[in-house]
């Protein structure tokens, strides 16, 4: 069952982290209506991690140009579980991801990070790409 969470309210609530290529400022909203990181089409959630890696490989795998970035988010609604990963992948959610449909308000960059190895990062393109000609690569709605 995916438990609705609230958004976080004091400076010492969980953080949350966003990986993407986007150039962002402190202070914008990332928003659903634009293309997803992963795949060519626009989703009605946006989502997010509470942990570094995931959200490390969602700036790493992330669609187009441009300077791969980890934003620390702040939601502004609910949050429930990623069914993409949540008990499919990762059962029990260790990558604690989230998705929501209401923005996230970017509240900080994490500047210094350290990056996937070339080859770990081309052997995950390179399984999602088989997983998109095998017609299997689907983002749950």
């Amino acid at each position: 069952m995916n438990e609705a969470k609230s958004p976080i309210q004091d400076a010492f609530s969980q953080t949350y982290f966003h990986g993407t290529k986007a150039d962002l400022r402190i202070g914008d909203f990332i928003e659903t209506g634009f293309n997803s990181n992963f795949i060519d089409r626009k989703l009605k959630h946006i989502y997010l991690s509470a942990t570094l890696n995931a959200a490390i490989w969602g700036a790493e795998l992330a669609l187009g140009e441009g300077r791969e970035r980890i934003y620390l988010v702040e939601a502004t609604g609910p949050l429930e579980d990623d069914p993409n990963v949540t008990d499919k992948k990762f059962p029990g959610n260790p990558t604690m991801s989230y998705r929501s449909e209401n923005p996230f308000k970017v509240i900080g960059e994490v500047t210094v990070w350290q990056r996937h190895s070339s080859e770990q990062v081309e052997a995950m393109k390179d399984g999602l790409k088989k997983l998109k000609q095998q017609g299997i690569l689907i983002i749950e709605e």
